[in-house]
């Protein structure tokens, strides 16, 4: 089987490394890949959203299967696009329809598909720059802290968390009237504040069956102990300790159950990951987002601990018989740290020679903001590099983890010291 992977990050150089040990993997590409991915595929110098170089790909390499990786081409109806091509009836592909796509291109889409559908997440209100001083208004009687949301793809960035109402009204008034985040904040979603403790769980669902994946928690803040801005993420670790079986049982029944059927009933067939961002509130499970991928360092943690054939439950997925295979999952825990270029998430500089990595043990370094230059890998991202560690306690994986961390070395390295160390505290 020819296979073919749309993306640049961590998630695909991760999909790319476990794809690759199939035996049903004969040739493996990656667009546009990176350093870390041209070690185990073929990259292709086109990007995610170069339709009509991906469908040349696609006829050129004979590929029969197609895993979309990042959100932008999903949004943008790369799915609906390659199905509108006649000769191309036979690719399976895993990944949304932009329809589907919806519930992580529009906050508001999706907002409202769980009020409609009954599944639980924070009361909310939208706005946009026809309403704003309505909003203003709206927020005048919020409680604190006050959620703003830009309603479209911000690079995990789109959301502010207003400690008071000045600064909510500043925020909103920034994201409608000033366009913070461009096309993205034209709508601004305001919801309550949930307290609690995150975590993402991950479903592959073949439009009626469903798998849910081992579960995750990722750290979004640049700083320790959870300060500073938002990033795409600075780690991760599956599986999650307060995760339990009780818990994880409401999730299936009251937030995947019913977005399955949600999807069903209104007409979207759905082929692909679901990405649920979700809140442990007094161990009730509250919707924080969808997204229609997998997550991003996540991914770095939960595809090591898929035992199943990888390819097999992909092809399941894009064929509607994910209900003929048996999940298998490690009990080992993952750990992941990601290295970032200094300055992140404001500007940075690229181009920083990466070094030691062949020094590594019992890790492994996928590879996000990577590329080759002169036989020399360089940074060539905000998020360089996730150093994944899998063992038999959460404590050994913690180490390993920032082990690696702490060996590879480029100019303006940054990465946080207590990934893991909470769920640690938390587990005792």
């Amino acid at each position: 089987m020819n296979i073919l992977i749309l993306g640049s990050g961590g998630r695909e150089h991760a999909f790319a490394w476990k794809m690759s040990q199939s035996p049903l993997c004969d040739s493996l590409y990656v667009a546009p890949g990176n350093a870390g991915t041209a070690g185990v595929a073929t990259n292709l110098p086109f990007s995610v959203t170069d339709f009509k170089a991906l469908t040349e790909a696609l006829r050129q390499y004979q590929i029969d299967l197609l895993l979309v990786g990042p959100e932008e081409p999903l949004v943008k109806g790369v799915v609906d696009y390659l199905r509108q091509q006649p000769d191309l009836g036979h690719l399976r592909i895993v990944g949304p329809n932009a329809q589907g796509a919806q519930l992580e291109g529009s906050k508001d889409f999706s907002k409202a598909f769980m009020q409609r559908h009954g599944i639980p997440t924070a009361a909310s209100q939208t706005f946009t720059v026809d309403t704003l001083n309505e909003g203003l208004t709206y927020l005048e009687s919020h409680t604190l802290p006050i959620v703003l949301k830009a309603d479209g793809l911000a690079a995990g960035k789109g959301v502010i968390i207003a400690e008071t109402v000045e600064e909510a009204q500043a925020t909103l008034r920034d994201m409608l009237a000033e366009g913070r985040f461009g096309e993205a904040g034209h709508k601004v979603v305001i919801e309550q504040f949930l307290r609690g403790i995150e975590l993402s769980v991950f479903v592959l669902t073949d439009g009626v069956n469903y798998k849910i994946l081992p579960e995750a928690k990722d750290y979004k803040r640049i700083g320790e102990g959870d300060t500073g801005p938002n990033t795409g993420g600075m780690g991760a670790v599956s599986p999650v300790v307060f995760a339990t079986e009780p818990f994880m049982r409401k999730v299936e029944d009251k937030v995947v159950k019913p977005t399955m059927a949600g999807l069903q009933q209104d007409g979207i067939r759905y082929v692909g990951f679901i990405f649920v961002g979700l809140m442990n509130t007094k161990s009730e499970p509250y919707v924080i987002e969808y997204n229609a991928r997998m997550g991003d360092p996540e991914t770095e943690v939960v595809l090591p601990r898929i035992q199943t054939d990888l390819v097999e439950l992909l092809v399941a997925a894009a064929d509607g018989e994910l209900d003929k295979i048996n999940l298998q999952v490690s009990p080992q825990t993952a750990v992941t740290t990601v290295l970032v270029s200094g300055g992140y998430p404001e500007a940075y500089e690229k181009g920083k020679e990466i070094t030691a990595l062949d020094q590594l043990e019992e890790v492994t370094a996928f590879h996000a903001g990577t590329a080759e230059s002169d036989g020399r890998v360089v940074t060539n991202g905000g998020r360089v590099l996730a150093m994944t560690a899998v063992a038999n306690s959460l404590e050994n994986a913690v180490r390993r983890s920032q082990e690696a961390a702490r060996t590879v070395q480029f100019d303006g390295k940054q990465y946080r010291k207590d990934i893991g160390l909470d769920l640690i505290r938390y587990a005792d």
